[in-house]
């Protein structure tokens, strides 16, 4: 090490210099991104120790320094991966509450249309106009779900395509920071000192892949970064990058999903552990908004096609003919190919096979009530629900008891009821409408096959466990609306995705030869009745109306009034008589006019019920009739126009609009959600790159100081060697 003046004068220049130069560094790389602002630290040199005492030896740069801070770099990391999901998934949210919202192309006005088109009909049954308009409202109405399931399936291409092209910008930017890994260990490890502008590079790709994906660091020794996604799952160790993969489901091939590269594959990752960033924004969308409106959508033209095919197929059309007819269109939607999807599993090693069907809309609010050898046994026709009682002392207490088993929220008083031992009643709910409803709900389902060819099915937006069933041979469960038939049981491990709703608005059709004969529409009821022109009774029966299963008389009947019944019923059928206080009985052949003190108001057999009114004479009389003509006749089109507004789905909580409205709802709440979180993160963010900013940016004011600070320094430092130079020739004058 020099000594003296000119050592120290020397040590002084290198120090300035290197200020100068990081300074200008500095003012050079103002706007890098990513860049931190440099400085030097200065430190005296060892000093001379002498008898006068230590003598100074000038000054060195220990290092360059990285204005830096990690826990700030982390704040913006975090935020900014936030930021980067929710803007993710707010646009594409906002996508699907534009469509959905839109007058012009959501389904609420085609479905108030198409009701419009039904209400048109029931005004005039047989006006052929008025048919061919409900015909083209219909098609107007199919058309829209139609597209509106061709958005959204384009939305989850596009999603597919996205992870595609994000997984492979996160593989890119993991092979660089693996890369800058070996440059940064072999640099710092020659020089002993940070390598600055690797380091910055380093962070600035770290910060730009936050954007795509969620990671974490680990700093190892030699200065490389660890990188983890999800739970620990490494993406980059050292100088070795791991390979994620955007490959087509196991369980679904239409659906791209992320995995990571393995010596035995790809491995796929559950979607819970690809969390932020585009891509965690992406995924997020895709499983929360985008699959429940892909089967919101199925389950409202699923619901709409079932309901209103129940209803239709117990009428009339306007060529008299109703259902056994050779002729009779039951299905006024063609729903051939709109039935679930049961896909197999890709890593299935069994022969398991299975089918999915909807099952027939139940009619809500009816219950029939047997009595066998005294015990009572009430069962929902809905879903065939049971509740047993076993004789008590009287009748009368053992339905008090069966009445405390069954849940109050069904709405059903039973202790009113008599029926005679080995005879069956209907009793309809007070608190549940009679009309055709759906169990469907807005989720796909998982058939998993166990030990023993056991299976399980789950509820897969709830992960609750609805139906198992077991093997070898076949076997068949329902549930949720949905009847699976399992012809063959899988391999312990195998599995299946039951997709309810997928095929249905893609696929919902008008039934072609409606479509071509609007007469074929069954606006008519296929039962009427027909007064004695010879009563001098006031007692009158209404038209009647007809259930699933019903059977027509042939040849027509013939009800007889006496003092005390109504008889002429059909031998060996179970007819209930309702009264005006809401009891019921069953009997057969003849039912009574008073039960008590109350009236009869009503009866049904073979699937027809009859409204009664008023008091006969004795041999009074009445026809009971297969509908002979039914032209003006629009009893059932009046009961598929009330279909709009009946509660229809989710087990007759709501109607079709009202369900849809409360999905256009939550998806419009989802997205203002997301856009308010989205406004909060980017605050955030704001805030914590303001803070980063105000320790590691560039500030041209202060480098300009700096600069002009280093150059005096410098300046200083070679006056000092002028001096000695003058001191040195002044010596060496004296000398001569």
């Amino acid at each position: 090490m020099s000594t003296g003046i000119f050592g120290i004068g020397i040590t002084g220049m290198q120090a300035a210099q290197l200020g100068l130069l990081t300074a200008e560094h500095n003012v050079a790389n103002a706007s890098t991104p990513g860049y931190n602002r440099q400085r030097i630290l200065q430190a005296t040199n060892i000093p001379l120790m002498t008898g006068a005492g230590a003598v100074g030896q000038g000054t060195h740069v220990a290092t360059i320094e990285r204005m830096y801070d990690q826990f700030l770099t982390g704040q913006v990391n975090a935020s900014q991966t936030n930021v980067s999901e929710l803007d993710t998934y707010s646009t594409q949210i906002k996508q699907i509450d534009n469509m959905l919202a839109d007058p012009s192309s959501g389904l609420s006005p085609a479905l108030q249309d198409f009701f419009k088109g039904v209400q048109q009909v029931a005004a005039n049954p047989s006006n052929i106009p008025s048919r061919q308009a409900m015909v083209s409202t219909a098609i107007a109405m199919v058309t829209r779900f139609h597209g509106i399931e061709d958005r959204l399936s384009q939305m989850a291409d596009g999603v597919n395509g996205q992870i595609t092209t994000t997984v492979g910008a996160i593989n890119s930017y993991a092979e660089q920071i693996a890369n800058l890994n070996e440059r940064i260990a072999v640099a710092q490890s020659a020089s002993n000192q940070p390598a600055n502008d690797l380091l910055d590079q380093r962070d600035q790709l770290v910060a730009e892949l936050n954007k795509l994906i969620k990671v974490s660091t680990a700093t190892q020794s030699d200065g490389s970064f660890n990188l983890f996604i999800g739970t620990g799952q490494q993406l980059v160790v050292g100088v070795q990058a791991n390979t994620m993969t955007a490959t087509a489901a196991n369980a679904d091939p239409s659906r791209i999903v992320v995995g990571l590269q393995t010596a035995g594959g790809a491995q796929e990752l559950p979607e819970y552990l690809i969390t932020g960033g585009q891509l965690g924004g992406m995924v997020r969308f895709r499983s929360e908004s985008l699959d429940p409106a892909l089967n919101e959508i199925g389950r409202v033209a699923a619901s709409m096609a079932l309901t209103f095919n129940s209803q239709h197929a117990l009428g009339q059309d306007l060529l008299g003919q109703s259902a056994g007819a050779a002729g009779f269109v039951a299905d006024f939607f063609n729903m051939q190919n709109m039935q679930p999807i049961a896909i197999k599993n890709a890593n299935n090693t069994g022969i398991g096979t299975l089918q999915a069907a909807f099952v027939s809309p139940p009619l809500g609010g009816t219950y029939s009530l047997s009595n066998v050898a005294g015990t009572y046994t009430l069962t929902r026709l809905s879903d065939g629900q049971t509740w047993s009682q076993a004789p008590l002392a009287t009748p009368a207490a053992t339905l008090a008891a069966l009445q405390v088993a069954v849940p109050g929220s069904e709405g059903v008083d039973v202790t009113k009821a008599a029926v005679p031992v080995g005879l069956t009643a209907e009793i309809t709910s007070s608190m549940v409408p009679a009309n055709f409803y759906t169990n469907l709900a807005v989720s796909d389902y998982k058939v998993q096959f166990g030990a023993g060819t056991t299976y399980t099915v789950t509820r897969l937006s709830d992960n609750q466990l609805v139906a198992n069933g077991t093997g070898p041979g076949p076997s068949s469960v329902t549930f949720d609306g949905i009847k699976l038939d399992v012809s063959a049981s899988g391999n312990n491990g195998d599995s299946f995705l039951v997709q309810p709703g997928h095929n249905a608005a893609r696929n919902i059709a008008l039934n072609a030869s409606v479509a071509a004969d609007p007469r074929l529409i069954a606006a008519a009821a296929p039962v009427t009745t027909l007064p004695n022109k010879a009563n001098v009774g006031t007692m009158s029966f209404s038209q009647g109306s007809v259930g699933a299963g019903y059977a027509l008389p042939s040849p027509a009947l013939t009800i007889t009034a006496s003092a005390t019944q109504l008889s002429g019923f059909p031998a060996g059928v179970d007819v209930t008589a309702i009264y005006a206080d809401g009891t019921t009985t069953a009997s057969n052949l003849a039912v009574n006019l008073v039960n008590g003190a109350s009236q009869l108001i009503g009866f049904s057999f073979n699937g027809m019920s009859f409204d009664v009114t008023g008091s006969p004479k004795v041999n009074d009389s009445f026809t009971i009739q297969r509908n002979a003509g039914g032209v003006d006749d629009g009893r059932n089109i009046f009961l598929l126009g009330k279909l709009q507004t009946q509660k229809t789905m989710g087990g007759a909580t709501a109607s079709y609009q009202g369900a849809y409205a409360q999905f256009v709802s939550s998806i419009g709440n989802k997205a203002r959600e997301t856009q308010v979180t989205s406004e909060a993160q980017q605050a955030l963010l704001d805030q914590a790159q303001g803070t980063r900013e105000a320790m590691s940016g560039v500030n041209l004011d202060e480098e300009a100081a700096n600069l002009l600070r280093y150059q005096q320094a410098y300046q200083a430092a070679a006056k000092m060697l002028s001096i000695g130079n003058q001191l040195f020739d002044s010596v060496l004058s004296i000398a001569s």
